[in-house]
């Protein structure tokens, strides 16, 4: 019975969805219950995707499971293990990679394969394949890359299609500094800048945000379209942040999921299951 985890940044939960609601191979979707799952859970009822939400401690063991199968006749059931970290840890790489690094050893009793939804990262998850594989790890764990071979700098890059298309998109909004928003960004900005923290009253930390804008350069925004509608409202909440710092609104539709299909496909053959086919293609 295979088993692939894909842990992953919440920031990443529409392509998370846009797997689950295109693999049909997929027998069984379980969720491991934490607090940054709301929303996931929300867009997984949205689209249908029949789903278990377990803490991690209810789940079983892949060993038990095997041996039970062993006993009765092969299981050739095809289950995706969803673990969702908060957007948060990015604000401390040291502590991003070792959160990553803990939880694929909470998740390897229970997987055949482990995919991280993550990218660099602040250089911090560049050798995260290579110390899995040295310490004898019992299943394989893979992290985001492009084409040619590369790990993704980050989310954004990932979404673009890897490094080349990311360089090119930060050369054209060089001349001034640009936030790149997702949709799962424009809704999840003020926990990544960790606002609350800023200053207890919103007003005043809104406004010590804008006078670093102003020393640093910022001027833009720009939406990412990823050809994805499991966040609603993108364009409001894109508005709602240009309004609230005076920022220019630009707009690239380069968004697309070849990446997380392409990683998720190899992980898939990997573990022993037929290359992800997508419904709608």
């Amino acid at each position: 019975m295979p088993i692939m985890s894909i842990l992953s940044c919440k920031i990443m939960q529409d392509e998370i969805v846009w797997i689950l609601e295109n693999d049909s191979a997929i027998d069984e979707v379980i969720v491991v219950e934490n607090e940054n799952i709301r929303e996931f859970k929300g867009k997984l009822n949205k689209v249908n995707i029949q789903h278990k939400i377990l803490p991690i401690e209810n789940i079983p063991l892949l060993s038990d499971i095997n041996n039970k199968h062993e006993k009765k006749s092969k299981c050739e059931k095809y289950t995706v293990l969803v673990y969702l970290m908060e957007l948060g840890l990015h604000k401390n790489p040291k502590d991003l990679k070792n959160k990553v690094y803990e939880n694929i050893d909470t998740l390897a009793p229970f997987s055949s394969g482990i995919l991280v939804f993550y990218g660099l990262c602040g250089n911090v998850l560049g050798d995260i394949e290579t110390d899995f594989e040295r310490n004898s790890f019992p299943c394989p764990v893979r992290i985001l890359k492009d084409r040619k071979n590369r790990i993704v700098d980050d989310c954004i890059g990932a979404t673009v299609g890897g490094m080349d298309n990311y360089l090119r998109l930060l050369k054209s909004v060089g001349d001034a500094g640009t936030y790149l928003f997702t949709p799962m960004y424009s809704k999840g900005w003020r926990e990544f800048i960790e606002l609350d923290k800023l200053h207890k009253d919103p007003d005043k930390a809104l406004k010590m945000m804008k006078k670093t804008h102003e020393m640093i350069g910022y001027k833009r925004v720009a939406k990412i379209n990823t050809g994805l509608e499991y966040t609603e409202n993108f364009d409001d909440a894109i508005r709602e942040f240009a309004e609230l710092f005076d920022f220019e609104i630009l707009e690239f539709n380069n968004g697309n999921q070849e990446i997380f299909e392409d990683c998720y496909g190899k992980m898939k053959v990997e573990i022993g299951i037929m290359k992800m086919e997508i419904k709608n293609k």
